[in-house]
């Protein structure tokens, strides 16, 4: 059933300014210049007020710097941050996720020794190793295998297609979306004696993940080759990224789709890596520190610093170079 709002109700929520009124009922939110008379959109920039004069949109959330008109019967929603807003109206359109009517589908294979807590919901042609716990309120969408000794924390959600491999410990509220893989072999080979080819290295640790970590589809977050590859608590991790063995993740850090860490790279808390970005093995990002798109770090990476190019090197000095470059190529 469509659910739709007054412009009263969703300001209830967002706890915002109200500016002007609309007697439109709300039932979705939309980009500025593709929305609707019954939809609400938003603008968090000084470029984006151009567009507002056009938008059909009944209402729109804007940051309460920016100077703006609500006009006839179109109503404004005025907040310190409308991209935060933002989050919290979606979570009110956001749809139910997928029902499963199993607790256990009965095609699903659930080892005698797994422990599955209250409130799991194991879907279809899933499988559950030896020894596997998984906390209380635990989903495996249709096709997910936790192989034997994996920890599952409380509240976590794995989509379709995820693998996690044996003895990996996971934390409670993250969410892994599909065909993420979790505890492969790291990638370790060194040449034979004879030269002729390759020895594989044995890869004989696990993989850690702390609470509230989300990783991307397709994504690959490889086992050490001991202890433990480790991702720390509130890590967002996108699309298509590859975490390497024995890499460590600090808190709340942030890596964009096509970035990769080589084996034994360090991150502080809150570091951000932009996509398309390599880390060479061995290397640390110091906390606070950000890599932009497309760089390739060589060397260590103090805290708070911006870095960018190939190789990475301070932002500033990188964009100097870019300008003096761009210079050249017109005399």
């Amino acid at each position: 059933m469509k659910i739709s709002y007054t412009i009263e109700e969703i300001n209830d929520l967002l706890k915002g300014e109200l500016v002007g009124h609309t007697t439109h009922k709300i039932d979705s939110p939309e980009q500025l210049q593709h929305a609707k008379s019954n939809q609400i959109t938003f603008i968090g920039s000084v470029k984006y007020l151009k567009f507002w004069s056009d938008s059909k949109a009944c209402a729109a959330i804007v940051n309460d710097n920016l100077t703006i008109e609500a006009g006839d019967n179109r109503a404004l929603i005025k907040v310190k941050n409308a991209d935060l807003a933002m989050a919290k109206l979606l979570e009110m359109f956001n749809p139910a996720p997928p029902v499963m009517e199993h607790d256990i589908h009965p095609t699903a294979v659930v080892h005698e020794s797994a422990k599955i807590g209250n409130g799991c919901k194991i879907g279809a042609n899933c499988y559950v190793g030896k020894d596997v716990i998984l906390e209380d309120h635990v989903t495996l969408y249709p096709n997910v295998c936790v192989f034997d000794e994996t920890i599952i924390g409380n509240h976590t959600v794995i989509w379709s297609g995820t693998v996690i491999r044996e003895r990996c410990i996971i934390g409670s509220h993250c969410i892994f979306h599909t065909n993420v893989s979790i505890g492969a072999d790291g990638f370790g080979y060194r040449p034979s004696d004879d030269g002729r080819g390759l020895t594989k290295i044995p890869q004989i640790g696990n993989v850690i993940i702390g609470h509230y970590v989300e990783i991307g589809a397709n994504s690959c977050v490889d086992r050490a080759k001991f202890s433990s590859t480790i991702i720390g608590d509130g890590c967002k991790i996108d699309n298509l990224v590859q975490i390497a063995h024995n890499s460590v993740m600090g808190r709340s850090c942030i890596m964009a789709g096509h970035s990769g860490l080589a084996g034994s790279v360090t991150l502080g808390d809150g570091v951000i890596i932009g996509g398309s970005a390599s880390i060479k093995d061995h290397t640390t990002i110091h906390s606070g520190a950000t890599v932009g798109a497309g760089s390739g770090v060589m060397n260590d990476v103090e805290a708070g610093k911006t870095v960018l190019g190939y190789p990475a090197q301070d932002a500033r000095d990188t964009l100097k170079q870019w300008v003096a470059l761009k210079r050249l190529t017109k005399k």
